[in-house]
């Protein structure tokens, strides 16, 4: 690393001293700068008091006051922090407190008991597609709907929103590859990595939402789901109300 270069600032909340301790001295070793906080106010506090913000958080769900779920939630209504990579670093390990966490914003979920080496190649993994994202910016069409990579900001005609960091990484996906039909399994390597803790319900999920954005004025659905095969940005067969495979 040069003079120029710093270290990523990661900030790691967990209740559990053992488990700060460990993660400040594994990733401290890997060459990141590290903070530790306790709870999710002493999070937040860290975030808003910090002269440079986090580039990525290790955060517990199970936390006292607010929860890591609640915490999350704040961070991504900030325009200074919405963007944070957020690792999400849970015993709750069943398929609907997964998709509970997902929704919520994360980037990535880790169930506990965890393997170390496992969580550094995520954070550095997390990292590569921020500074990636950082400076490349593309703008996606298929007809009247356009998706703007950097900012997440969808046009449809004559609206305009912004998507969640993970909803639109799903649109962009499928936006690659309009009139293709992709797989639950080809969205999930796409976004996740193939990561396996990723249900499928997961993925219903996110297209789900996804309609519920894109759809809110449109008779037709935007996003096609092409039975037993999968999902498709316009291209053959009807749309079927939201429902998965």
């Amino acid at each position: 690393m040069n003079q120029e270069e710093r270290a990523p600032f990661i900030l790691v909340v967990d209740d559990e001293e053992e488990i700060r301790t460990m993660l400040h001295y594994t990733l401290t070793k890997q060459g990141f700068e590290v903070i530790t906080a306790q709870n999710g106010d002493e999070a937040l506090s860290i975030v808003k008091k910090s002269e440079k913000q986090p580039d990525l958080i290790i955060l517990d769900w199970m936390l006292p006051g607010l929860s890591g779920i609640d915490v999350c939630t704040i961070l991504r209504t900030k325009p200074n922090t919405k963007n944070i990579p957020i690792i999400m670093l849970t015993a709750k390990g069943e398929e609907f407190d997964k998709i509970k966490g997902w929704e919520s914003g994360i980037d990535d979920y880790i169930v506990k008991p965890f393997s170390p080496s496992d969580l550094v190649g995520r954070v550095r993994a997390r990292l590569r597609g921020r500074n990636r994202a950082a400076f490349v910016q593309q703008v996606l069409q298929y007809k009247d709907l356009k998706l703007d990579t950097a900012s997440r900001r969808v046009t449809k005609g004559n609206n305009t929103f912004r998507l969640g960091p993970t909803e639109s990484k799903v649109l962009e996906c499928l936006m690659k590859a309009p009139t293709r039909v992709l797989t639950r399994k080809d969205i999930m390597y796409d976004v996740w990595g193939g990561d396996e803790q990723v249900a499928p319900r997961t993925i219903d999920v996110y297209i789900n939402r996804l309609r519920a954005a894109l759809n809110s004025n449109e008779k037709e659905d935007c996003i096609q789901t092409i039975r037993a095969a999968g999902y498709c940005v316009g291209g053959p067969g009807t749309g079927n109300g939201g429902k998965g495979e």
